[in-house]
């Protein structure tokens, strides 16, 4: 049995928004009330990252045509007691997918935590 950091992205729309912070605004917003009202807060949201084609630049995934929005999502969350990561993959799409209805998820980065000392678990630099 594993323990396992799980970092799910999921798009988002948003309507009636001008600007993409108003669309950032909304979706993490949104995405936020949802998770709340199903109890999981332990979730993190964030906004996702998008690599330019061109220059390599990364940038805000949020893009607005008309009023309407799409945000990236990055959601992030520890699995405990897997059997192995495809297991850990299901486990927390079954958690998120129960709040966030008909929005397709998919698995961004899966990372195994590893065992400080027998203490605890040390979750990686890039995750905290």
């Amino acid at each position: 049995m594993g323990d396992y950091v799980v970092v799910l992205e999921a798009p988002i729309i948003v309507k009636d928004v001008e600007t993409s912070e108003d669309a950032i605004n909304v979706a993490v917003s949104k995405v936020a009330k949802a998770l709340n009202k199903e109890n999981l807060d332990f979730v993190r949201v964030e906004i996702g990252y998008s690599q330019c084609p061109v220059c390599g630049a990364h940038f805000e995934s949020a893009f607005v045509i008309g009023s309407v929005g799409l945000v990236g999502i990055y959601l992030t969350l520890k699995v405990f007691n897997a059997q192995s990561i495809e297991h850990a993959e299901r486990i927390a799409k079954a958690v998120v997918g129960k709040a966030l209805k008909r929005v397709p998820l998919k698995v961004f980065e899966i990372r195994e935590l590893e065992e400080e000392n027998g203490d605890g678990l040390e979750v990686p630099d890039e995750f905290e």
